[in-house]
């Protein structure tokens, strides 16, 4: 019996690292799950962020990822859909009373202008990991981690989300304020639960579903009641305060909040931003207190630019009516101008006849 060896030659030998530098850097092209449109977002939401001023002219200057990341950081307060009291769903039922977060809009909030925003940018790997361990802000790191839960295939959620489910850095989530979650009980509703306030995610295959469910009780045993915890209506977001109290996914001890205190302390404020964003490197200064009163200027500036808007469609609106009135009355208008210059003309004929 006759065998063919083949050769192999240096060359191939060569191609291998290629290969796989070739598979490595695809890694790092994201997958999107679901509408790439639309980024599975409820269409009442996704309307109002479109046609929204601040995303069409404020949103549309910013061009590069680094931008978008400093945004967030300042403009950023609260993880709901809507502004505090800009949706007013009182005596409404059915499908336009905010059941399954259809219901009547009002002011999208700045946080899912910015989630959309970076859903425009096509996110690599690399940058949704730079967002959700972001050093300088937790709304930063909470948009990262709702990126996800909107965009990535549902088997990828667990790997995605499993090493922050114990972190315990803190922020509000509610518009208004007034109530403070941990990244990683956040973490575990958008695991566990298919409503966010007034709104729905994606939802998430039931045996994936499952096997979230089975990993959730073997990581935090005794501390989920699985059947609840999947399906929780959340129209009144006041409910999430008494589920807070009475469903515990893991407590955590004071020796491990001061570790985790420490370790956000010891994180460099400093940037090295190469690439796309340009380099800009420095330690920032922000206060708290400034921060806020940032804030609260813009939400009046917003507030003052829809007053001005509003302003001008009603005196738009009262020109439209005045030009179709007077369109409609037109032929009114001349007769009425021309019997008053005949019966001008007539008394002034008898004036001079008199006389």
């Amino acid at each position: 019996m006759m065998f063919n060896w083949i050769p192999v030659s240096a060359n191939d030998e060569d191609d291998e690292p290629k290969q796989m530098n070739a598979v490595q850097k695809k890694s790092n092209i994201l997958p999107l799950w679901g509408n790439e449109r639309t980024m599975n977002l409820n269409p009442l939401i996704l309307t109002n962020i479109q046609s929204s001023h601040y995303f069409k002219v404020n949103l549309y200057e910013l061009k590069t990822y680094h931008e978008v990341i400093d945004e967030i950081y300042y403009k950023v307060a609260h993880l709901e859909p809507w502004e505090k009291g800009s949706r007013k769903t009182a005596g409404q039922t059915g499908m336009c009373g905010g059941v399954r977060g259809v219901g009547a809009g009002g002011i999208v909030s700045t946080a899912y202008c910015l989630l959309y925003k970076l859903f425009t940018l096509k996110l690599t790997r690399k940058q949704l990991n730079g967002l959700i361990t972001h050093p300088d802000s937790p709304y930063i790191r909470a948009l990262g981690f709702m990126y996800i839960r909107y965009t990535q295939p549902p088997p990828d959620l667990w790997d995605w989300y499993d090493e922050y489910l114990d972190d315990n850095e803190e922020l509000d989530v509610k518009a208004g304020g007034g109530q403070v979650m941990t990244i990683g009980n956040i973490l575990k509703n958008f695991l566990c639960k298919l409503e966010w306030f007034s709104t729905l995610f994606p939802r998430i295959p039931v045996p994936i579903q499952q096997k979230i469910e089975k990993n959730m009780a073997a990581r935090f045993p005794g501390g989920i009641n699985q059947k609840s915890s999947v399906r929780h209506t959340t129209t009144d977001t006041e409910n999430y305060d008494s589920e807070k109290s009475s469903r515990h996914y893991g407590s955590s001890t004071l020796s491990e909040r001061s570790n985790a205190d420490d370790r956000r302390e010891r994180r460099s404020r400093d940037r090295s931003r190469g690439g796309g964003g340009g380099g800009n490197n420095g330690r920032r200064s922000r206060g708290h207190s400034s921060d806020r009163d940032r804030k609260r200027r813009y939400s009046r500036e917003r507030e003052r630019d829809r007053e001005r808007d509003r302003d001008r469609e009603r005196e738009r609106d009262r020109d439209r009516d005045r030009h179709n009135y007077r369109e409609k009355h037109s032929d009114d208008y001349k007769r009425r101008n021309r019997s008053r210059s005949r019966s001008r003309s007539r008394s002034k004929s008898r004036h001079r006849h008199r006389h």
